[in-house]
């Protein structure tokens, strides 16, 4: 097959990119390499920089493309809150380009990564697809309007979408920002460097954590999955962990100790956060292979700035 993935660059893009092209799928990546990195794609992946809002460059990417994979987005909660429009203009703008410049060219599947965030503050666990969403930043927003239009477009003009709801996704080449950097990268870094960690409220909160090559199968399984037009899906391991138990997990596995700073006064976000993956099982296959411990581990032994 041959797939257009936009965001290809990025850390899950890069990892779904290789993924593919050593299947022996044609694979061409879109990235505007603003926090991407091309250095780490397969050499027989073709990447091309560029912005998702640029329809003239999406069409001539799109000619004789099978499937798009849309992992284009900015994706920070905290630099939402501070930047909305920048979150709106690319995550949101960004998707109903795509779309247009999709239904100009004939591209008949689109598979949205979206995020677990669009639940926000759920009355029960763990949160099912069905559930109502109550998106607390603007990134979760423009994830849930990112699904409506891809699914509204997709119905008025006759092309499959899927939306994968990824959740606390981790792994080897996961960016590591100056400010706003993912939480088991920054904990990890702090380990080995002897740093501190800041647990907010006690750092009781859950999150459900899922290891980097097991939502690369979901994204593959959802290019050719039958009976999944319009759907959404929750991707995750469906296993709640506390924020403070993670820290003990990078504590084992790295053999080092954190100095814990609690900060009572700081929310660290919704209280609980888990999927229920039920969904993916029956409709993708999916089946969560790696768990922390071991995912934690495989970080350690395979990115060069934990050794």
């Amino acid at each position: 097959m041959r797939f257009l993935v936009t965001g290809g660059a990025g850390f899950l893009g890069t990892a779904l990119a290789n993924r593919l092209a050593r299947s022996g799928h044609e694979v061409q990546v879109l990235d505007d390499l603003s926090r991407g990195n091309q250095e780490g794609l397969d050499t027989a992946v073709q990447c091309t920089q560029g912005d998702v809002d640029n329809i003239p460059l999406l069409w001539s990417l799109l000619r004789g493309v099978d499937c798009v994979y849309h992992l284009a987005a900015r994706v920070s909660v905290a630099e939402s809150i501070l930047h909305p429009r920048e979150y709106s203009r690319v995550n949101v703008g960004g998707t109903v380009s795509l779309m247009e410049a999709m239904r100009d060219t004939g591209v008949r599947r689109v598979v949205l990564a979206s995020s677990g965030a669009v639940y926000g503050r759920q009355p029960q666990q763990p949160v099912h697809e069905d559930d109502h969403p109550q998106p607390d930043s603007p990134y979760a927003v423009s994830k849930w309007a990112a699904e409506q239009y891809v699914h509204t477009i997709g119905q008025l003009w006759g092309i499959e979408t899927v939306a994968l709801r990824i959740f606390n996704a981790y792994g080897p080449g996961q960016q590591l920002p100056a400010s706003h950097a993912p939480v088991v990268p920054r904990f990890l870094r702090q380990a080995i460097s002897g740093g501190s960690v800041v647990l907010f409220g006690g750092g009781q909160q859950t999150r459900d954590f899922v290891y980097v090559t097991d939502v690369v199968e979901a994204l593959v399984s959802a290019a050719t999955a039958g009976h999944i037009n319009r759907q959404i899906i929750n991707i995750g391991r469906g296993v709640e962990i506390s924020i403070a138990a993670l820290v003990d997990e990078i504590e084992t596995v790295t053999g080092h100790k954190l100095h814990r700073i609690h900060n009572p006064e700081k929310s660290g976000g919704v209280p609980r956060l888990v999927a229920d993956i039920s969904r993916a099982k029956i409709l993708l296959g999916f089946r969560p292979l790696v768990g922390l411990a071991e995912g934690l581990e495989r970080m350690l032994r395979e990115d060069g700035r934990f050794s």
